[in-house]
């Protein structure tokens, strides 16, 4: 089972953040065979971290739970809040072998909330006919626990620039929310 999980960094929790960061690192170590994509994203400037992005295939609804919670950075205070939910890997790779490589080109985080009164008709299952399948870094649904009814998309890509990130949700106006954020490949250099 695939998940999807966005620890969003509280205000000013920079400092506590780089104090953990070998703690993190390791703690994600942990889970190296299991991680099909992870980074930061970042502020406008790209300088600064707001929050961390990790997909990783795990046995099971608990056992994602425990990796989202258990996180250092989590139990020490940094995140404001935990994005955790059932995701589908439609390219079927990991972000090691996306043919753009870890540097070239900025890249973002797109997530896109289903409506309440849509939820679970899905939407933007198929992969974008108008975005280059090889700016594609990582796509697929976001799944209640279930793993059926759909609650949005997510999508880590290389893009120009935000519209054009935002522009792998071919149908936006279906979204009650679509987000955009600065990411970069993460884990250790």
């Amino acid at each position: 089972m695939e998940f999807l999980c966005y620890h969003r960094d509280r205000p000013d929790s920079g400092a506590l953040r780089d104090e953990l960061l070998e703690d993190h690192w390791s703690y994600m170590d942990g889970y190296a065979k299991e991680m099909i994509a992870r980074g930061p994203t970042l502020t406008d400037d790209r300088e600064t971290a707001t929050g961390s992005v990790h997909i990783l295939d795990l046995p099971d609804p608990a056992t994602a739970r425990a990796f989202a919670f258990d996180e250092p950075g989590y139990q020490a205070g940094v995140y404001r809040d935990v994005m955790l939910r059932r995701w589908r890997n439609t390219l079927g790779r990991t972000m090691w072998e996306f043919p753009g490589g870890p540097t070239e080109g900025d890249r973002y985080l797109v997530i896109g909330l289903g409506h309440r009164v849509d939820a679970g008709e899905a939407i933007d299952l198929a992969l974008p006919a108008r975005v280059d399948l090889g700016d594609l870094i990582a796509y697929g649904p976001l799944l209640a626990d279930d793993g059926d009814t759909w609650l949005g998309t997510a999508a880590l890509l290389r893009a120009a620039d935000r519209d054009a990130a935002r522009a792998v949700l071919t149908t936006p106006e279906r979204y009650a929310d679509i987000e955009v954020h600065n990411w970069q490949f993460g884990g250790r250099s």
